[in-house]
């Protein structure tokens, strides 16, 4: 009898520690506490995973080649910028552009070993991860079981980044850089960085409305204008050798804001014929929707309805009412008001939104655009308040997305589906961030209560 009690005993607590270990299970992937511990184990992972499709799917050439032949001209002293040019056409990025994949070139033998700048890649797009993780980690929003899909679930992005080559992933790293910058509040440096990453791609501009935002409502008008000399200051500096021989060529190839796309390579408008693709009129309305959605979200969701937007204009001191300053550490009173978000959580929302409404009205996305705002979207999904019936469908517009992008060549219904899935997404950001009916001034401080140790 008294083995039997002590085998009960033994059995009842194995089976404690089991549901022990089972919750703490649970609660690493749905609490976000833990995604450090989920980024470093899904870091390691896509180490692996990147090294198996270097060695086992086979590299597709696109663009490598000609970036190679682009950069290869200013090598050999060619420093007017219409004469730059590769097999896909001529040279229509930035001179960030050409000095990074100058380096890539030299490192590569001249781009000719393939293998070797695969490997670049893969280092890349781990140092990209982590500076993606980095933001997810200081904006405590997105559950941590939402990053499997996020890592090892996305064919494409893979893709992007090591059997295809592109430039669009080095942009977009050195953006995530700079938003690791921001919000370490070293502000100057993260202009700069975002500036370069501009100097790389010019999609990095859509998050630009947000970024303006973010500088005016920290520091007024006066004091954004530094921040924006220092960017504009090093296009000038990067674009300088080029600007000296032909200023024109130059501006008018890397920053052609007219540039027409080929339809057979757009994801998005694929519904649509190709001549109403190609029109002038279609591009306008687009831009204006664009526009439209800026100013809709910077009026109101972005800033608070108790002050005229008009303040962010002033010196953060001489505010009426007076509004703290944009700090990761005194904004969470500031953000609480307008959004249940925490501080850095709501500096990343207003820079993640604006670009997603960029892409929303882009005139034509085309696959390797996908990587502009695939590590954004578990943010903008998660970032407003989620019951738990509410996981499931947002795991759901994450696939389909997928499944759109992955879809070569696209159709009327996979071109269909990305749109109705965008605006699925806009309109939980509307509907989940309504400012709240508070005031912005702070309550005066009071002498806190005696409360009970489980309240605290």
């Amino acid at each position: 009898l008294r083995a039997e009690t002590r085998s009960g005993m033994a059995a009842g607590r194995g089976a404690a520690a089991l549901r022990r270990a089972w919750r703490e299970r649970r609660a690493a992937l749905l609490e976000p506490r833990y995604t450090p511990l989920v980024a470093a184990c899904l870091c390691l992972a896509e180490g692996g995973v990147n090294l198996w499709v270097i060695r086992r799917v086979p590299y597709t050439e696109i663009d490598w080649k000609a970036y190679m032949q682009e950069v290869e001209g200013f090598a050999n002293g060619t420093l007017d910028y219409a004469q730059l040019k590769g097999d896909t056409g001529p040279l229509v990025y930035p001179a960030g552009f050409v000095y990074i994949f100058l380096g890539l070139y030299h490192a590569t033998g001249r781009g000719s070993d393939i293998r070797l700048a695969q490997y670049l890649f893969a280092g890349l797009y781990l140092l990209n991860l982590l500076l993606v993780f980095r933001i997810y980690c200081r904006t405590n929003k997105v559950p941590p079981y939402v990053f499997f899909f996020m890592c090892c679930a996305s064919y494409r992005i893979h893709s992007i980044f090591v059997l295809r080559l592109f430039n669009d992933p080095v942009a977009m790293a050195i953006l995530f850089l700079a938003i690791n910058l921001f919000l370490e509040e070293r502000w100057s440096w993260g202009c700069l960085l975002f500036s370069l990453a501009v100097s790389v791609k010019m999609n990095i501009l859509l998050f630009a409305p947000g970024l303006l935002f973010l500088l005016l409502q920290r520091f007024g008008l006066l004091g954004c204008i530094p921040k924006l000399c220092i960017c504009a200051l090093l296009q000038v500096v990067l674009g300088l050798p080029f600007l000296l021989v032909n200023p024109v060529g130059y501006l008018t190839r890397s920053f052609d804001l007219g540039r027409q796309f080929q339809f057979k390579w757009t994801v998005n408008w694929r519904f649509l014929p190709e001549e109403v693709f190609q029109n002038r009129i279609f591009h306008a309305a687009l831009l204006l929707a664009h526009l439209a959605g800026l100013g809709l979200f910077a009026l109101h969701r972005w800033h608070s309805s108790k002050e005229n937007i008009l303040n962010l204009l002033k010196d953060p001191a001489k505010r009426k009412p007076a509004s703290p300053r944009l700090t990761v550490n005194n904004i969470l009173w500031q953000a609480s008001c307008v959004c249940p978000l925490n501080a850095s959580a709501w500096i990343v929302f207003i820079l993640f939104s604006s670009n997603f409404l960029g892409v929303c009205c882009s005139r034509s996305l085309h696959y390797q655009f996908y990587v502009w705002y695939f590590h954004t979207l578990p943010y903008l999904l998660w970032c407003t308040p989620t019951t738990k019936l509410a996981h499931m469908p947002k795991v759901l517009l994450l696939g389909v997305i997928e499944l759109c992008w992955n879809t070569y060549p696209s159709t009327v219904c996979s071109s269909l589906s990305l749109h109705i899935c965008h605006g699925l997404i806009l309109l939980q950001l509307w509907y989940g961030t309504a400012p709240t009916a508070v005031s912005h001034t702070p309550p005066p401080s009071r002498k806190p209560t005696a409360i009970s140790k489980k309240a605290q």
